[in-house]
């Protein structure tokens, strides 16, 4: 049985490149989306499993609508990746670089390589558009002259295009990092030691000190803090945060007594800190669940169902 996840762009994208890497030995389907809310909208209709978002870059920042997606369809984090991002320039086999007057891809990949694109003159055109593979696809489908995409150096191979400039971003250190998102009730405590937080503050004085006070006596570590304006409350702003922990047990209960305190926070995701990009256990996970779920004796059944005790998420 293949798992179906949703991507931004097309095979051969980066996003393609992100699922390959958090599933290297899966039967992946790849539902194809022309945009990251697409994404979402194909798992709420159960067209996809799971989704695979971009959420920031070393270069451009972080992504902020996708924090806003995950958070206002109620998906959560499952699992994440880092890809090193290398762009290319590329074009037909015919051209060469003083014959492209338009350049066209995603805007992330755009803005990670607008010193490079400063070079042109004023009249060269520079156009938005759906992913980096697609545009690169279409000048091959399309026999575009005159017209070059940015994208990796593995959608040039797959398309049969002739690279033009290679690494082409702002810095040659370019990392992107991918989520998995989807629905998720249980998690593996003994797994998990990353978190993904959001949380709304009132306008009293010292009240994310306050937090982060908190996170420190219960060993927490934030590893980054992302400011978003709240929709419809002028001025006001909800917080994502990044936080890595050793004991689970210290987690659950600094988010406990964050609660109790009145502090308005909720759970985006519990995950496992991938940085060395190891495969998902994703699977693991749920047939390990689902071999619990098979186990319970006929005592824990209530009105035709089973009940089995597993750590819940926050």
């Amino acid at each position: 049985m293949s798992l179906k996840i949703a991507i931004q762009g097309i095979e051969s994208s980066f996003h393609d490149m992100a699922v390959q890497k958090l599933f290297p030995n899966e039967n992946v389907q790849l539902v194809e989306c022309t945009s990251f809310e697409k994404v979402t909208e194909s798992l709420t209709n159960f067209d996809a499993d799971y989704g695979v978002l971009a959420i920031e870059n070393t270069i451009a920042g972080s992504i902020l609508p996708n924090y806003n997606l995950i958070d206002s369809c109620n998906f959560e984090i499952i699992d994440e990746v880092f890809l090193n991002i290398q762009m290319y320039i590329m074009a037909l086999a015919s051209e060469t670089i003083h014959d492209i007057k338009e350049i066209y891809s995603h805007p992330v990949a755009l803005l990670q390589c607008k010193d490079y694109l400063r070079k042109f003159p004023p009249e060269f055109k520079i156009i938005e558009g759906k992913d980096t593979a697609s545009e690169a696809k279409k000048i091959k489908d399309n026999n575009l002259k005159g017209v070059a995409a940015i994208a990796g150096k593995q959608v040039a191979e797959k398309y049969g295009l002739k690279i033009l400039d290679s690494k082409i971003q702002n810095h040659k250190e370019n990392q992107t990092r991918f989520v998995l998102i989807g629905k998720r009730k249980t998690i593996d405590s003994s797994y998990v030691d990353k978190a993904t937080l959001k949380f709304d503050l009132d306008h009293r004085v010292g009240s994310l000190a306050n937090i982060l006070l908190l996170f420190n006596r219960f060993d927490i570590n934030l590893t980054k803090i992302q400011s978003l304006p709240v929709i419809g409350k002028p001025w006001q702003y909800a917080f994502f945060i990044d936080v890595l922990f050793e004991d689970y047990n210290n987690f659950e209960q600094a988010i406990n007594e964050l609660k109790l305190n009145g502090t308005d926070i909720k759970t985006v995701g519990v995950y496992k800190h991938n940085i060395e990009n190891a495969p998902s256990q994703l699977n693991t996970l749920v047939l390990n669940e689902t071999s619990m779920l098979k186990s319970v004796s006929p005592n824990e059944v209530t009105n035709g169902e089973q009940h089995v005790t597993i750590k819940n998420i926050i």
